[in-house]
């Protein structure tokens, strides 16, 4: 009886930690759309480039939210390790977020939907793909035995 007690005590608090990690990355992808859609409407910066600024931004973001409150624990780590770590992982994440955000955009949005309303829509696919790649390498590597 212990150890489902445990099991689902554990599941619990991994399941809080994902809330707190999705709600961190919402802060993150406010950050992401509001500089796409800054860069592209307001200085006219084409979409593939500043999608590679936006993502960069709100990476920067994440860590310093996930760092402060989703693995608080963390703190006890040395900062230049961790972040090490947390930026290798999205940085992979920041080629599958490029890849998928362009690939849906010029194969399955752009033609259906209008300007701005496409790439958007591409970014949000994007990001939700690598919110599932973002928490489960970085729990189970950068945050590991937190």
């Amino acid at each position: 009886m212990s150890k489902l007690l445990f099991f689902v005590s554990s599941n619990q608090e991994e399941l809080a930690r994902f809330l707190k990690f999705a709600i961190v990355g919402t802060v993150g992808a406010m950050v992401d759309f509001g500089i796409l859609n800054l860069l592209v409407l307001g200085f006219g910066l084409p979409k593939e480039y500043a999608n590679l600024v936006s993502v960069t931004c709100a990476i920067i973001s994440n860590f310093v939210w996930n760092r402060l409150w989703t693995f608080p624990e963390s703190r006890e780590r040395p900062v230049h390790t961790q972040f090490g770590k947390f930026a290798l992982v999205n940085l992979i994440g920041l080629g599958i977020n490029q890849f998928v955000f362009l690939a849906t955009d010029r194969v399955v949005f752009d033609p259906l939907f209008p300007h701005p309303l496409d790439y958007n829509l591409a970014k949000a696919t994007a990001i939700l793909v690598v919110l599932f790649w973002n928490f489960f390498v970085n729990r189970h590597w950068t945050y590991r035995g937190i």
